[in-house]
């Protein structure tokens, strides 16, 4: 069995994997990460894990899974199933390097679009030779209800709902307008691109919000919620072989 980890700003998110099912998944306070890892993982037959930190990991707390498992950091340097032609690849973030990992193993010579809406809107493209092309980050969902309250004087700060039209008659439905529809519009028209430019046939939509909004988008998408966690399994499994 296979621990992974993935680190975020203020939480970790972890799970274990039996070959390519997931049967465990949790998610643990950052600076509750020693204690809660020991519990979740005290009952698993653990036999390596990887661990992929966007935020950031004390050594200690990295270390507690080190001695207790063969573990691979996941980096640019990682041995990865595809060629990466990002040409910065030491600055490509390592969830998108988990991404692009989970597409190759779903869906083999495809040309593929992975879109993570996060706190970033990130896409990503691979196409069917298993080349990693690059892609766009953009302002997430949060981000843009943030931006609009805290850089501006009189807006107020609201949590996401979906709106009901694009017209929106009051301060607080324009904004949900704004946000959300902008974001949906963006979507479907990066999408429309990629298709047009690189033949583009398979969409993946992942992240927090993708099972809301892959409902309202025009274009034929697949949504998995899990797609990084099976990534980095892949990853994991792929550096051993």
């Amino acid at each position: 069995m296979q621990l992974i980890i993935d680190v975020g700003n203020t939480r970790v998110k972890v799970a274990v994997f039996d070959k390519e099912v997931m049967i465990a998944k949790k998610v643990i306070i950052l600076d509750q990460f020693i204690d809660a890892l020991g519990d979740f993982v005290a009952i698993y037959p653990i036999k390596k894990a990887i661990i992929s930190s966007v935020g950031k990991l004390t050594e200690a707390q990295s270390r507690s899974v080190q001695l207790r498992f063969p573990t691979v950091i996941l980096d640019h340097t990682t041995k990865l199933p595809f060629k990466n032609d990002y040409q910065t690849p030491e600055t490509l973030g390592v969830d998108r390097i988990a991404l692009v990992a989970g597409f190759v193993e779903r869906y083999p010579s495809k040309n593929g679009l992975i879109i993570d809406i996060g706190t970033c809107i990130t896409y990503d493209h691979i196409d069917k030779h298993k080349s990693y092309k690059g892609g766009a980050i953009s302002p997430g969902i949060r981000l843009r209800y943030n931006s609009l309250h805290r850089l501006t004087a009189n807006l107020p700060l609201l949590d996401m709902e979906l709106p009901e039209t694009i017209l929106g008659n009051s301060t607080e439905s324009a904004i949900h307008s704004g946000v959300v529809i902008g974001v949906l519009k963006e979507i479907d028209g990066v999408i429309d691109q990629y298709k047009k430019e690189f033949q583009v046939d398979t969409i993946i939509l992942t992240g927090g919000d993708a099972e809301i909004l892959s409902k309202r988008l025009k274009n034929s998408i697949f949504a998995h919620s899990n797609f990084l966690m099976e990534g980095l399994n892949y990853i994991l499994r792929y550096t051993n072989d």
